[in-house]
């Protein structure tokens, strides 16, 4: 069983953060910990009604070049009779523009980051950073591609590169789980604002290399190395 959603467009960017909800506060903090694959659950979000797109960490963070798109994402269930676990994945696209972008394997290795927040001011449902992401082929599901000799990912233009990142359950806020996390409320709606906001980013060197080089040269450290893929960012008068 499959429950996720397609995504057909990229939202748009904007400016600005609305007023955090009030939520009663947890009756113990949540703390951290770290998962068994590797990065950390960030639980001392849960509840928490950030704004879905992080601070910049530099220049050209919110140019669409290059870009990371969000394509897919939900849980699986193989079921009894078939092998594998539960997972909740999701599915992105690298693009760049009129240069190729050239990235090392393993893709952003511990430098990526998954964050879920429910509809109408209820904050995190599920946030983890630390992960890695997996480039697979364009198949349903997604087979993961052999790393290249060279050791690199090449993204040329008018191509992209598929990725797929494991949301581990462990990451899942207290009273959800795995399929709960996606579910819109009201669950049988027809308003994209009723459903979660799911928040990829993933961090890589040759990006930041590639907006300083794109922009005619500079101190590339005032650039961001970071790509954000937001889907479905709200406006300040939905929230």
């Amino acid at each position: 069983m499959v429950a996720g959603l397609l995504v057909l467009t990229y939202s748009a960017t904007v400016s600005g953060r609305p007023a955090s909800a009030e939520r009663p506060a947890p009756a113990e903090p949540l703390r951290d910990s770290p998962l068994p694959g590797g990065g950390t659950a960030q639980l001392s979000n849960c509840g928490v009604n950030d704004w879905p797109r992080p601070v910049p960490l530099g220049k050209g963070e919110r140019s669409k070049d290059p870009q990371l798109a969000l394509t897919s994402w939900g849980a699986y269930d193989p079921g009894a009779k078939s092998p594998g676990k539960r997972r909740f994945t999701v599915h992105a696209a690298i693009r760049t523009g009129d240069r190729p972008l050239v990235l090392d394997a393993p893709l952003a290795k511990g430098r990526v980051t998954v964050d879920l927040y429910g509809p109408h001011g209820e904050g995190s449902r599920a946030s983890a950073r630390g992960l890695t992401a997996t480039v697979v082929d364009g198949g349903y599901p997604g087979k993961p591609l052999d790393i290249p000799a060279s050791g690199s990912f090449r993204v040329d233009p008018g191509k992209e590169l598929l990725l797929e990142v494991e949301l581990p359950a462990a990451a899942v806020c207290p009273g959800h789980d795995l399929f709960s996390i996606n579910k819109c409320s009201p669950e049988h709606t027809n308003d994209v604002a009723d459903c979660p906001v799911l928040t990829l980013t993933l961090a890589d060197p040759a990006i930041r290399t590639y907006r300083a080089e794109a922009a005619g040269g500079g101190t590339s450290g005032s650039f961001s190395d970071r790509l954000v893929a937001v889907f479905h960012e709200p406006l300040i008068s939905e929230v």
